[in-house]
């Protein structure tokens, strides 16, 4: 007789993905998803839904407001940027529409709207929240563009000490 060893195809579709050594002792896969409201949030819920079973994972939605002065004045307490107050209430409203899809689809989702840097801000949140992944967006930029505006995707891949997944968008013709 044969004996044949189980393999878990659960990810087939889109690829092996190692889990985290933390997350197969939780059970659970904490998965940051930073939303920044483009079109590119909506291939992320897509991404998320089609990857992960909806028992194994929790969801964080954040979305970062970035102040126009990146640098606060001393007299100032960080992330206190009052020009961004009539930014909350549209951020939160994106980001429950995302969580109510995420939600639909099986999946224990929370929210958060922070102001601050994106790229510090996702980083600095994926640790004190534990997350196994930060899932983020790309934009495409490229060349000048990207080194003038930076990329936020690429600088949480490379600074994070968790798994990135940068997802982008199909192509179209």
């Amino acid at each position: 007789m044969m004996r044949t060893k189980r393999v878990d195809l659960r990810r087939l579709a889109v690829g092996v993905i190692a889990l985290p050594i933390a997350c197969r002792e939780r059970g659970v896969m904490k998965i940051l998803m930073g939303i920044d409201g483009s079109k590119f949030s909506k291939s992320l819920v897509r991404s998320l839904v089609s990857q992960f079973r909806t028992e194994d994972a929790e969801v964080l939605a954040l979305h970062v407001l970035e102040p126009v002065e990146p640098v606060a004045p001393p007299e100032m307490s960080q992330g206190y940027a009052p020009e961004l107050e009539g930014q909350k209430k549209p951020a939160l409203m994106l980001l429950e529409g995302i969580a109510d899809q995420l939600r639909r689809a099986g999946f224990s989702v929370k929210t958060s709207v922070e102001i601050g840097d994106a790229r510090e801000t996702l980083i600095e949140r994926a640790m004190t929240w534990g997350a196994d992944l930060i899932l983020v967006g790309s934009h495409g930029k490229r060349g000048i563009q990207s080194f003038v505006l930076g990329s936020v995707s690429e600088s949480v891949a490379r600074h994070a000490k968790c798994s990135v997944e940068i997802v982008r968008m199909p192509v179209t013709e």
